[in-house]
């Protein structure tokens, strides 16, 4: 019982020094990663850089204690840090001390909702975002976060809510460019565009294996941190209007209290609530992914649990919201983790660059972090998505597209909302429009299949439909009328079948909609059938009258339904083709 809330319990029984010596390894090199990636999330949050590693000490012990992913790395990512900025940008200037507590209170907000739902096992609420509507956001969102960042690279000064206006203020003030930035964050920019895929084969080629090659390579950030800082240093560029990070608090994390003041709770609310489903939505995709190549499993709701202590973790130790990042735990996992202890090792790697390496970085320029983030987040902007949905489904192609634009012309907020509301009008839309078809018997077997697509046996006083829905309130109606508009069409049917065989459950207004049919149909001389009923379904049609005023029957099959009424009209079966309905094969 207390290793379901405690993964840590049972992961820790066989911990050995062999599961430790890979733990500290992989640490090692996602600490490199992390302290440039946190700097650079916690800019693009609008927080001072030294919040984004305060998100990234006490929320990976907590989730190594909660968490089920054995390579799960937690922190600060680049969708969840735009949304921060834009939900704490609403209720204070960026740079005031209210705007950090305002980040602060999201993480706490969004770590309680986490916590809840874990504990309610309402994990199944993620799905209420499809991959459309995801993936509409995530592309929108990495191009707005990208579109941000320009401003950083050119050195100058522009905004913008939403893409548009983003657009508009950098056409205005490019014209004020700062050479000197430029001359930074541009080759910082396309030397971690390079390395991020030709980095591994150059290294290879100068002889280092393989694995070796391929962390090396993902040390670039590293490495562009390191080399822009001896630049700045050297030519004295912060003179020139290069802006630098500057003064970076030394020590631990502090202290840190939520807010609790009621009206600010109730203008955080709801994005926090936005935050918490996408943040978990991802890490959760993160985390399946990866355990599914070593066999091994995570628990949806316990999921929950760990990332709320996480953000719990984060606002109480001056942090902001944090999730599970795809590229980190990649990293994690091709770097060899086999426990989340490597995040907690991780955490005491951050620790030490911020008792000890803050101020190596005071004139690190706020260029090369605006260029690590463009190249992460443009990662993420999927351009074949939406011609392999217009391909295969214009509905869900139509919910990807309202994400994205609602996303780029409304902001982040409005864009999750747009995209969640799409998802489920589409949903509402098919379902109460299911598919059903007519079918008929393929000759020479036992099989039912739609007269359109198939050379089927069908005889005129017999219609045998096949319902591929369940029955609810939103389709009942509509199955009332398809089947009264079906015998309307064919004047000599004396038996109507309901093949039941994809109906997996009958709401109430469903078993409604089954008594009308059967009185209507009794009314006029026909019978009502039903083939191939779900033993649960029929458990709950037993329990009510429509089982004894039936004026048909129930079969167990749909062949011995149609072999039973085939010959019901007293006269000898007419030939096989005379009602062979010809259509595609």
């Amino acid at each position: 019982m207390l290793s379901r809330y405690f993964p840590v319990l049972e992961w820790g029984r066989t911990y050995d020094r062999s599961v430790l010596t890979s733990d500290l390894m992989a640490a090692i090199i996602v600490t490199i990663m992390l302290i440039p990636q946190s700097l650079a999330y916690a800019l693009l949050a609008g927080l001072p850089p030294v919040v984004g590693l305060y998100a990234s000490i006490l929320p990976l012990v907590l989730y190594a204690i909660f968490g089920t992913s054995r390579t799960l790395a937690v922190g600060p990512v680049a969708v969840v840090s735009l949304m921060t900025a834009s939900a704490a940008g609403a209720v204070a200037g960026q740079g005031s001390a209210a705007y950090l507590e305002a980040a602060i209170t999201l993480a706490f907000l969004s770590g309680i909702m986490l916590a809840v739902l874990g504990l309610l096992r309402a994990g199944f609420l993620a799905n209420l975002l499809s991959h459309p509507v995801i993936s509409g956001f995530i592309t929108a969102s990495g191009i707005l976060i990208a579109t941000s960042q320009i401003k950083h690279i050119l050195g100058i000064d522009a905004g913008g809510d939403n893409w548009p206006e983003m657009l508009g203020s950098l056409a205005i003030a490019v014209f004020e460019a700062n050479p000197w930035t430029m001359a930074i964050g541009t080759p910082a920019m396309l030397f971690l565009f390079w390395v991020r895929k030709g980095g591994k084969p150059a290294l290879q080629r100068l002889g280092l294996p393989g694995r070796a090659a391929d962390m090396l390579a993902k040390a670039g950030p590293v490495a562009a941190v390191a080399l822009t800082i001896a630049v700045v240093i050297a030519f004295d560029l912060g003179d020139k209007g290069v802006r630098v990070v500057g003064a970076i608090p030394q020590g631990l994390p502090p202290f840190a209290m939520p807010s609790t003041d009621l009206a600010l709770i109730e203008k955080l609310w709801v994005p926090a609530l936005l935050i918490s489903i996408i943040g978990y939505v991802e890490s959760v995709s993160v985390a399946q992914t990866l355990a599914a190549k070593r066999r091994q499993r995570i628990s949806p709701d316990q999921e929950l649990i760990g990332l709320g202590a996480s953000n719990i973790a984060a606002a109480l130790s001056g942090g902001y919201p944090v999730t599970g990042g795809f590229a980190r735990s990649a990293v994690n996992f091709d770097a060899g983790a086999q426990t989340p202890a490597a995040g907690a090792f991780t955490a005491g790697g951050i620790a030490l660059a911020s008792l000890f390496l803050t101020p190596l970085l005071f004139s690190l320029p706020i260029a090369t972090l605006a260029a690590t983030i463009i190249v992460a987040v443009l990662s993420l902007v999927d351009l074949k998505t939406p011609g392999r949905l217009w391909r295969y489904s214009k509905a869900d192609f139509a919910a990807h597209l309202v994400t994205i634009m609602a996303t780029l012309i409304a902001g982040v907020e409005l864009g999750v909302i747009a995209g969640i509301s799409a998802g489920l009008l589409l949903y509402l839309w098919r379902a109460s429009r299911p598919h059903a078809a007519i079918v008929g018997r393929v000759p020479e077997t036992e099989h039912f299949r739609n007269i359109d697509r198939h050379k089927v046996f069908t005889v005129p006083h017999v219609v045998s439909i096949r319902i591929d829905e369940s029955l609810t309130y939103l389709n009942a109606r509509w199955l009332e009328e398809y089947v009264l508009e079906q015998v309307a069409a064919r004047p000599e049917v004396r038996h109507v079948i309901l093949m039941c065989s994809a109906v997996n459950a009958i709401d109430a207004s469903g078993l409604e909609s089954l008594e009308a049919i059967n009185h209507r149909l009794g009314d006029g001389g026909i019978g009502l059938h039903l083939s191939e009923v779900k033993g649960p379904v029929m458990d709950r049609l037993n329990r009510t009258h429509f089982a004894e005023e039936l004026n048909g029957k129930v079969f167990l099959s749909q062949d011995r339904a149609f072999a039973e009424l085939l010959n019901d009209t007293g006269e000898p079966p007419p030939p096989a083709d005379q009602y062979l309905a010809r259509g595609l094969i």
